[in-house]
């Protein structure tokens, strides 16, 4: 055995400081708990009123069933979290759903995955949106009116930042999560110790919701609350989407955020679910279900006021990390040739802009379609959120049952069993709230996959004409011909024949008359000018009978290309450029029309010169 090293590479000279290698930028179980969870943590504002807003149709008797449900939720969570364990020391590079997808189910069900995750991060701004302004309304019920107006306000206010560049590090976001968090337990442990509540002056002149013919509670009532209250579980595959994201080790470290993650929301759905019971809450118009358990503790004071700030504050931020999500998504989908290449395109800052934009554009047309409601939206936030649940853990069955490694069949069991879960879930919830607006989803969810296969496609066809990936014909010289169209001789024209003559072999000069005396009259002037001026080049005539510009010069290409074959044809199309900005609307855009025409109906290049005033 040898006792000789050649290289050691932990070892540091004394008094120099190790190579930085980028670990210290990454995230810890803390940082990343933080920076991932918003999404999961913020859906308790709106997931337990899912629950009560569906059992409210039993009455009374119906609100009795809240924990009941509450709890399938948190076993589910538990179900999804150690899934999701297994998924990040499966996947360890990261992409949850989709990585697993692509790996053992195949490309079209991967892009399902695909079409699932871009719902999901849509709809998550939106339902945050509009969460976030339900808290704002329910602590100033005088703004309720407004919400609509309120959510595209903050809408273009996050687009805007996130078009700048602003990127949030993962310690800015650990004082709103923990004082959120902090709030909801606090306000929990509060209630535990009221045996009424305190105050219902937020209610207080708000019409119930609750059925006053109740019905009887039946499974289906309960499987619809069950699926309706799953919402609160989206942003759990979150972690797993970014372990390359974490420090050294990465999976252990993501497991414990994920772990983390599991226990902190259970402990808030079931503390908060609780509280429903315990002071009898009933659902009302235009207020919260988190607003009137935040009365119920504190009372109307400055308390209050902070679980709303709080629960607005951090349903915004949670609707900020999907202008991070999407556009990297539809970022690796261009890189596939799944969507435009022009989503793979970063601008000055560093950001991915028209994947914001899009993101702002179809969350805009959500937020008009629910009027701002969050209710309308949560049942479609968890079609979509499911389908990628139920998707990822199909695929880790098949993982499992791959590798056969020591324990597979416990792991594959439990796989298997969270996919059956939440099939169901995502089954019931798209049948109860199909006509509520669930079948844009069903809808949407297909056509998204139709038109990545599209997009994939087309680009096919592209490499295949551009012969990429094939070492194309050596490039030759042809003669070149340059066609400048002209009306009248200026500073403009003289410049537009010295670049032609620099570009090409010939020159030529052409112009459209037509049979109109005044244009005819117009056309002589122009000859005589161009012949007292004598550049050198020939001017051309090219009549035509209707008043057209754009299709004469385009016939007159596709004669040259026909009877000087080996020519190489090029338009030059002069364009003078004002200096105001404001002064480009009284250009005639002649320019435009021929540069249209000829690209349109020839294979000439086109060449717009640009001369600056």
């Amino acid at each position: 055995m040898s006792v000789l090293t050649t290289e050691q590479p932990d070892a540091v000279p004394a008094g120099e400081e190790p190579p930085d290698t980028g670990e210290r930028h990454r995230l810890t179980a803390v940082t990343g708990l933080a920076a991932l969870s918003l999404d999961a943590m913020a859906s308790v504002a709106y997931g337990p009123e899912a629950i009560v807003l569906v059992l409210a149709a039993a009455g009374a008797h119906g609100l009795g069933f809240t924990m009941p449900v509450t709890l399938a939720i948190a076993a589910l969570l538990a179900v999804l979290v150690a899934s999701y364990r297994q998924v990040i020391a499966a996947f360890p590079d990261g992409g949850g759903s989709y990585a697993v997808a692509k790996t053992h189910l195949g490309a079209r069900t991967s892009l399902v995955a695909a079409a699932s995750l871009v719902l999901d991060y849509v709809l998550n701004v939106a339902v945050a949106v509009t969460a976030g302004v339900a808290a704002l309304t329910s602590a100033f019920p005088s703004l309720y009116a407004d919400r609509l107006w309120l959510c595209l306000a903050v809408l273009v206010l996050i687009t805007g930042v996130n078009l700048r560049g602003i990127v949030e590090s993962a310690k800015a976001f650990i004082v709103p999560t923990v004082v959120f968090v902090g709030s909801i337990f606090v306000l929990i442990a509060v209630g535990l110790f009221r045996s009424h509540p305190v105050s219902t002056a937020t209610a207080a002149g708000h019409a119930s919701v609750l059925a006053d013919n109740a019905s009887s509670v039946g499974t289906l009532l309960l499987l619809k609350a069950f699926a309706s209250g799953c919402a609160a579980l989206t942003g759990v595959e979150a972690i797993a989407n970014a372990v390359p994201s974490f420090r050294v080790p990465r999976v252990r470290r993501a497991q414990r955020a994920e772990v983390a993650l599991g226990a902190v929301l259970g402990l808030m759905l079931i503390g908060l679910s609780v509280l429903i019971g315990r002071f009898h809450l009933q659902p009302v118009e235009g207020v919260t279900v988190l607003a009137q358990l935040a009365d119920a503790s504190f009372g109307h004071n400055w308390a209050f006021y902070v679980i709303q700030f709080a629960t607005m504050l951090l349903l915004a931020l949670s609707a900020n990390t999907s202008f991070g999500g999407l556009p990297v998504l539809l970022k690796l989908l261009a890189r596939d040739n799944y969507a435009p290449h022009v989503f793979a395109l970063k601008a000055d800052r560093q950001v991915h802009r028209h994947g914001v934009l899009a993101l702002a554009v179809v969350s805009a047309a959500l937020l008009v379609f629910s009027g701002g409601d969050t209710n309308t939206l949560v049942p479609m936030f968890a079609i979509g959120v499911f389908v990628g649940f139920t998707i990822a853990q199909v695929g880790m069955v098949r993982h499992w049952w791959l590798q056969q490694g020591p324990g597979w069949r416990g792991k594959a069991l439990l796989n298997g069993f969270g996919a059956v879960l939440t099939g169901v879930a995502t089954v019931v919830v798209t049948a109860s709230k199909f006509t509520e607006g669930a079948w844009l989803i069903v809808i949407a969810l297909p056509l998204l996959v139709v038109a990545f296969e599209a997009v994939h496609r087309a680009y096919g066809r592209i490499g295949e004409r551009l012969g990429l990936g094939r070492i194309p014909q050596a490039p030759h010289r042809d003669r070149s011909l340059v066609v400048v169209p002209v009306s009248t001789l200026s500073r403009l024209t003289s410049e537009a024949l010295t670049a032609a003559a620099s570009l090409g072999d010939e020159v030529r000069a052409v112009t459209v008359c037509y049979p109109d005396p005044e244009d005819r009259a117009h056309l002589h002037a122009l000859e005589r000018a161009w012949a007292d001026w004598d550049p050198g080049v020939e001017l051309v005539r090219l009549s035509c009978a209707r008043r057209t510009l754009g299709r004469p010069i385009a016939a007159y290409v596709r004669d040259v290309a026909a009877t000087e074959p080996g020519t190489r044809v090029t338009v030059l199309i002069p364009e003078a450029e004002p200096e105001r900005l404001w002064q480009r609307l009284l250009q005639n855009q002649r320019g435009a029309v021929v540069a249209h025409a000829v690209r349109r109906e020839t294979d000439a290049v086109i060449c717009r010169l640009r001369f600056r005033l």
